[in-house]
């Protein structure tokens, strides 16, 4: 009964948002609402689990995207998109520019957590598309896949990084295994499967569209590229600090702090601030005027983002995810099959990849000690399920959805699709790797 309340939650919202047109956050407040009184969430206590799904996911999101959007705005508006475009385009050529961004995506996903490296390898993606009148979807979803597998087999990503720590596997051999099976998962999921899309319609947010200017206004490449991916260098640096040992105690807390999402993106818009604007001749209220555009642009995605967080928040809070898996524990299956099923299910009712992964570890930690499975296949089987199905409860849904401007349909064949793709690779990988193992 649990399973059917939640399946008919998202048909309604669905149904709302596609059919009867209903701007998506509000159909988020109605459908968070509803299903929060059918699966038995004491009245008095439904609005505190929406308000706190809208705040906690907007809680670690809202600098990022607003920040990010104002980097990206002004990246775009001061040339050095263009700039950016033409260069990787010198160095792939056309032909291979595909592979060139899902390196791009790949590289940058390996430290950034998913909705930063969103953020910020979308104007670059743009910038791309534009300049080149190529297929947007073709160029932008083999990144988007980059940075999703990234988010769901590798540590130090949370969910991982939790399931190493809890299964007592090796953080190496985890992510030595997860190269191996994210590299085929990206390459099906990314550059191949988005060869089949090349017809769907998009037109991206306008804030990202790069001014077309002559050679000789545009940035140096240097310029462009260092202050496009400054905040990757800060997050890659403090990063590789933790990592390294013998630490001063005030010198890891200042890392600690400048590594944050938070200070990483403030640091970027403030170079940028003065790399693409002050020095390359533009008034600081011209520059400011840039960066209040592009607030209005990113406004109504960070409501829909915040419905979404409320949604996931009431399935949380109702028990669904542990009510599902307590049903599949006790199938006879393969071990490693089984925890990536209840992860696969539990993110397609719940819609985070976090809470699947960790909701499902608690699950099946008996039978993997009891049936010797190799730990390490374990986080990631789990981490391939957790990125199954991603559609209307999961906010990378509506991001890829509103930052593309696509309809619902469209985000269907292509971003839900993408995801099971590197979903089911990915446990077809971890089989393939139980064997000769």
């Amino acid at each position: 009964m649990t399973i059917l309340i939640v399946l008919l939650c998202i048909l309604f919202l669905i149904i709302l948002v596609s059919a009867f047109r209903v701007n998506a956050f509000i159909a988020f407040l109605i459908v968070s609402i509803t299903a929060g009184i059918l699966l038995g969430i004491p009245l008095n206590k439904v609005t505190a689990s929406v308000e706190k799904g809208i705040g906690d996911v907007l809680g670690s999101l809202v600098v990022i995207i607003t920040v990010g959007a104002m980097l990206g705005k002004l990246v775009a508006q001061s040339g050095a998109a263009q700039r950016i475009a033409s260069s990787m385009m010198n160095l792939c050529g056309e032909k291979y520019i595909q592979w060139g961004v899902v390196t791009t995506g790949f590289l940058v996903g390996i430290p950034l957590f998913y909705g930063i490296g969103f953020v910020l390898m979308v104007p670059l993606i743009f910038s791309i598309v534009y300049k080149y009148k190529l297929p947007v979807i073709y160029i932008g979803l083999p990144m988007l896949a980059a940075l999703s597998v990234t988010h769901g087999f590798l540590p130090p990503h949370p969910s991982p990084s939790a399931l190493v720590v809890q299964f007592k596997a090796n953080m190496g051999l985890t992510l030595l295994y997860g190269l191996i099976v994210a590299v085929p998962a990206i390459i099906i999921g990314g550059p191949l499967f988005s060869r089949t899309l090349k017809a769907i319609p998009s037109k991206p947010l306008a804030s990202f569209v790069p001014a077309d200017m002559p050679e000789e206004e545009l940035p140096g490449a240097f310029n462009s590229f260092f202050t496009a991916l400054l905040p990757v260098l800060l997050l890659i640096g403090a990063t590789v600090f933790t990592l390294s040992e013998n630490q001063n105690p005030s010198v890891a807390n200042f890392f600690a702090f400048a590594g944050s999402p938070t200070i990483a993106m403030l640091v970027a818009l403030f170079v940028a601030t003065f790399s693409l604007g002050v020095f390359q001749g533009k008034k600081m209220v011209d520059i400011m005027n840039i960066y209040g555009e592009a607030i209005k642009d990113v406004a109504m995605i960070l409501l829909i983002i915040g419905g979404s967080g409320a949604l996931k928040q009431v399935l949380v809070d109702s028990g669904v995810s542990g009510q599902i898996a307590l049903l599949l524990k006790d199938m006879d299956m393969q071990p490693l099959f089984l925890g990536w099923l209840i992860a696969a299910i539990i993110r397609f009712c719940v819609g985070s990849a976090t809470v699947a992964g960790l909701t499902t570890a608690g699950i099946i930690l008996p039978l993997m000690v009891s049936s010797n499975t190799d730990p390490n296949l374990m986080v990631l089987a789990i981490g391939a399920g957790s990125l199954m199905f991603s559609h209307v409860n999961d906010s990378g849904f509506w991001m890829f959805k509103e930052y593309f401007n696509l309809t619902m349909k469209d985000t269907f064949k292509s971003w839900a699709v993408m995801e099971s793709i590197v979903g089911i690779v990915g446990l077809i990988g971890v089989l393939l790797l139980n064997q000769i193992i």
